[in-house]
């Protein structure tokens, strides 16, 4: 099995708005994330491998009521805004339910408001301080979310993989295009079935 004392499994997007059937994006990444099985892979390798990971990060999105801190949302950010989605303290930000069983291996890295894990958030030390050198990154969406937390690791010095069942996007399409022609030029993309064999 791979080493993880220097890997942090980094979850990303693991909300009600998107994994609830009341979320008010869950039509968005639904097909997808059927297909792949994104939650319960994740929920899998974490009752497999969560106390090997040298840190377990949760990295939710949250947005004030009124989206103030959006100065001209277009694409998926726009799409949020007008949703109403990831308002702090409504359902749809709150992690989703299964991921409570392993609130005692889980550190929640709070200040993401936009695509990026590590824009305003203290996840870069975290990673630095636990003495980190791979990121696994699970959640969605594939294409915006995972991609850009994924080359920001890359700039950093981290090495970077990416769990293709443990991933959605918006359509079962661009989840497999993203695996198979996108992250395999600056990333490793694994089944987290292969990963932890």
């Amino acid at each position: 099995m791979h080493d993880l004392s220097k890997s942090a499994l980094v979850l990303i997007g693991f909300q009600n708005d998107y994994f609830s059937p009341k979320g008010v994006l869950y039509d968005v990444v639904e097909e997808s994330s059927r297909v792949t099985g994104v939650v319960e892979n994740t929920l899998s390798l974490l009752s497999h491998c969560a106390e090997k990971f040298a840190i377990v990060i949760n990295t939710p999105i949250h947005f004030t009521q009124d989206y103030s801190e959006l100065k001209h949302p277009i694409g998926i950010l726009k799409s949020i805004v007008d949703a109403g989605a990831f308002k702090s303290g409504s359902y749809g930000a709150q992690t989703i339910d299964q991921l409570k069983e392993y609130k005692h291996v889980i550190n929640e890295i709070p200040g993401k408001r936009g695509l990026n894990a590590f824009t305003h958030t203290h996840l870069a030390q975290t990673l630095i301080k636990n003495n980190v050198n791979e990121i696994i990154l699970a959640g969605t969406v594939t294409s915006i979310c995972i991609d850009s937390t994924a080359r920001s690791a890359i700039d950093l010095g981290f090495n970077v993989t990416i769990l293709s069942d443990c991933t959605s996007s918006r359509t079962p399409f661009e989840q497999t295009f993203y695996c198979e022609e996108v992250f395999p030029l600056y990333a490793r993309v694994s089944s987290s079935h292969a990963f932890t064999k």
